[in-house]
């Protein structure tokens, strides 16, 4: 299938939707994160693997606590329908990400990026499930389409790209093109987490500590960086349960559980094969399911279920 411009899915399948004057600011924001997706974070470094997979933690000691966690999503979406829209798709990064739209018609990826875009198109390809890959050039804050025409909604680690003064818009607009009946799910961290500051902490200590051993040594202390003049990072902005609670929860319906409760500094510190790191995370995993809200607001990346009634 082609990608088209927002303009030109907002002209045919769906329909129109008036678009809100953006500040200057807020434009330069999402022209910053176009350009670090396109010339960065969606840029290949192996089969399937991209730059942007440094913000994971990918070792075989990890993976099954993480694919456990990506099956969340699907438990709270309708297993079947028309439409299924990916708000902020990316290039459809993980293989259980595709299996969400398994039982839909089309699945349709909207995204700033181009590239991503074109990497979901090869990723959908001529699936035998999953429904034809329709692309769609869109700012996830100003959804092109109409009123509710999907039956399953996404948005994945999207939303905390907006400027902050757009992410209650972006809530809404989601939950404006979900179907009856229907419900959405959106992933996306925390501000900050008081799980994960308590095991953070230490970190930051230890790596200050080295720094400061390393200056009076007279040793030059180097910050990774990428290749390039490009930049390592892109602009995000995250609020906290009590915000979300405030100024989503009260002009719909949603619920809060966990998605992931710790992140890559916390794997990458203590989950190690030699010292037991499988069924440390397997022990998580159990109290996530065990306590599913409280894990939610206090770890770092809930599962946002967005219901329409």
């Amino acid at each position: 299938m082609e990608i088209h411009s927002a303009t030109w899915w907002a002209s045919r399948l769906i329909g129109q939707n008036e678009f809100m004057m953006e500040s200057t600011s807020d434009i330069q924001v999402k022209q910053q994160v176009r350009q670090f997706y396109d010339q960065v974070g969606w840029q290949e470094v192996g089969a399937g693997v991209y730059q942007n997979a440094r913000f994971e933690d990918l070792r075989p000691v990890s993976r099954e606590y993480i694919h456990k966690c990506h099956l969340r999503v699907a438990r709270h979406l309708s297993p079947e329908g028309e439409y299924f829209l990916d708000a902020g798709s990316g290039p459809i990064q993980y293989p259980e990400y595709l299996e969400y739209s398994n039982g839909y018609q089309a699945r349709v990826c909207a995204d700033i990026s181009i590239v991503a875009l074109q990497e979901a198109r090869q990723r959908i390809g001529d699936r035998s499930s999953g429904g034809q890959g329709l692309f769609v050039v869109a700012d996830v804050a100003n959804l092109p389409f109409a009123d509710q025409v999907f039956d399953g909604v996404v948005s994945l680690h999207t939303i905390h790209h907006l400027p902050s003064n757009e992410h209650q818009q972006a809530y809404m607009g989601l939950y404006r093109v979900l179907a009856e009946s229907k419900s959405a799910v959106v992933v996306n961290g925390w501000e900050s987490s008081s799980i994960s500051d308590i095991f953070v902490a230490p970190i930051k200590w230890g790596r200050r500590t080295r720094k400061r051993f390393a200056r009076r040594l007279g040793k030059a202390f180097r910050e990774p960086t990428n290749q390039g003049n490009h930049s390592v990072s892109t602009f995000v902005s995250k609020h906290n349960a009590s915000w979300l609670k405030e100024e989503v929860g009260n002009l719909l319906d949603l619920n809060i559980l966990v998605w992931r409760s710790v992140g890559v500094r916390f794997l990458k510190a203590y989950i190690h094969p030699r010292l037991g790191g499988r069924w440390l995370l397997r022990g998580i995993y159990w109290l996530e399911e065990r306590f599913p809200h409280f894990m939610g607001e206090h770890g770092l990346y809930p599962l946002i279920i967005l219901t329409k009634n």
